[in-house]
């Protein structure tokens, strides 16, 4: 039987009630109706749940999603969607192109380890094209690290790293020497798992957290920076296979499919427009506006909007302000990450998310127990997916680090959630502040053979010095 995850109704419904309680809505009503009639809790990992619901049950399910769409919220005021009522919420938004971003935040008091380089300084300064190297070898090795642990628990995470002599976590996942009973209670990620131990790595494999920035540069090359939302729809319908879509942007290409059209997209029968499917896509828009993290969160609103809403787009519009601050290689990570916050309203969750996540880096040695703070804060209340904690999880990670490279992915996968999709962000902030494809570790970079596999395009085998190039391309292009 073919159980398509991420759509079915009744697998929808469990995460659209607790979506409802996070943004402010009262849904106890509807759940209470949910339950008597015997409908399942939201997967818990999974996108499906193991049986189909009963036509009654399925049927229940739409209604009831789309009476949770009519509840009022009391956050609506504080979480806008439109991008005007954004920036009004942002009193310190940054300023257009050319200007310098505010002087550098403090060092943290406490944690992390000061940036270093894995050989010395070439002669001469790197140019642009090295710059985005670096960006696209960094999220592809952070993205590499947290494939076979994800959608694994932390302990799980610490215990099978651990066993093999790499904890704290300093280089790939290997199963060579992990105890075969280990192993049985914590397999891991079965898709990723050939292709991605330390023992396997050929080449950067492909995944959706390098699929959307591809998908992006066709958006660029297609459309330039003025891309409509209807064009990253079009781009999606002509080079994005449904199969390779999850979460809010399988829901969003279904709703395409039924002749809805964005900004409604977004919003109809999707749970997940507040999770980190925006945020992997963020990337090439602050790559393209280097020192203008402005017009980077304002091309990352155009992309989000496809698919998220409220904090699910703030988490693109802050990675795509950050980067675009560090593509300069004027700034310190901790300049980056306050200037991305200007970005997102300041009364949001994921606002008081992220200067919690940055209070903790700061506050605490040892990163296992900020990861353990945050685990506290949001594991009970949110799906492992989602933006908030995974947002607050890699700032965390690039605080603590002082965006030194290896320092940054092995704490954003090492704090579990989605690991793959941590890293792959933290990377590309710490490849760029690195500068210099030279100056990554060999041990990171090496196995990945400037190969990335993709069904999107004919991006299939290029190499990540053909995308820097490509990258820079679109930097110059209105």
């Amino acid at each position: 039987m073919l159980r398509l995850t991420w759509v079915q109704p009744e697998d929808l419904l469990g995460h659209e009630l607790r979506q409802a309680t996070q943004d402010g809505r009262e849904p106890k009503a509807i759940a209470a109706r949910w339950r008597a009639a015997g409908g399942p809790d939201a997967p818990f990992t999974t996108g499906a749940s193991p049986t189909p619901a009963s036509r009654y049950l399925r049927q229940l399910a739409e209604d009831l999603l789309d009476e949770l769409a009519d509840l009022p919220g009391r956050l609506s005021d504080d979480e806008p969607t439109d991008l005007d009522k954004i920036r009004s919420a942002c009193r310190e938004w940054p300023p257009s192109a050319g200007s310098r971003a505010a002087g550098a935040a403090p060092v943290p008091k406490k944690g992390g380890t000061p940036p270093a380089r894995a050989s010395a300084p070439t002669s001469t300064p790197a140019t642009p094209e090295q710059h985005l190297e670096s960006a696209w070898l960094g999220r592809a090795v952070g993205c590499l690290l947290g494939k076979p642990v994800e959608k694994l628990p932390l302990d799980a995470i610490r215990q099978l790293a651990d066993s093999t002599g790499n904890w704290p976590l300093n280089t790939y996942f290997t199963a060579r020497g992990v105890p075969q009973e280990l192993l049985a209670t914590h397999p891991w990620n079965r898709r990723s798992a050939k292709t991605s131990l330390a023992e396997n790595i050929d080449g950067m494999p492909e995944d959706d957290d390098l699929n959307y920035p591809l998908l992006n540069l066709l958006v660029l090359q297609r459309h330039g920076k003025s891309f409509t939302t209807t064009d990253v729809a079009r781009t999606w319908l002509d080079e994005l296979p449904a199969g390779r879509t999850f979460t809010a942007e399988r829901i969003a290409y279904r709703n395409l499919l039924t002749g809805l059209e964005p900004p409604h997209t977004a919003r109809h029968r999707n749970p997940f427009r507040e999770w980190i499917g925006a945020l992997i896509r963020a990337d090439v828009h602050g790559w393209t506006n280097p020192g203008d993290p402005a017009a980077a969160a304002e091309q990352a609103h155009r992309d989000a909007t496809l698919t998220h809403t409220a904090n699910g787009v703030y988490a693109a519009m802050f990675t795509a302000a950050t980067i675009a601050t560090a593509a300069t290689g004027e700034h310190d990570v901790h300049t980056c990450l306050r200037t991305g916050l200007a970005v997102v309203p300041p009364r949001s969750r994921l606002a008081r998310a992220v200067h919690h996540a940055i209070e903790l880096a700061r506050e605490h040695d040892d990163f296992d127990q900020v990861v353990d703070e945050l685990h506290a804060t949001h594991a009970p209340t949110h799906h492992w997916v989602h933006a908030v904690p995974n947002t607050a999880l890699i700032t965390a990670a690039l605080t603590h680090a002082n965006g030194d490279f290896s320092g940054s992915i092995c704490r954003a996968v090492s704090g579990g959630w989605d690991t793959d999709s941590n890293g792959a962000t933290a990377g590309s902030v710490a490849g760029l502040l690195t500068g210099d494809p030279a100056a990554l570790p060999d041990r990171w970079t090496a196995p990945l053979k400037n190969r990335l596999s993709t069904s999107i395009g004919d991006f299939n085998g290029i190499g990540f010095d053909t995308l820097a190039h490509l990258t820079h391309r679109e930097t110059h292009r209105s």
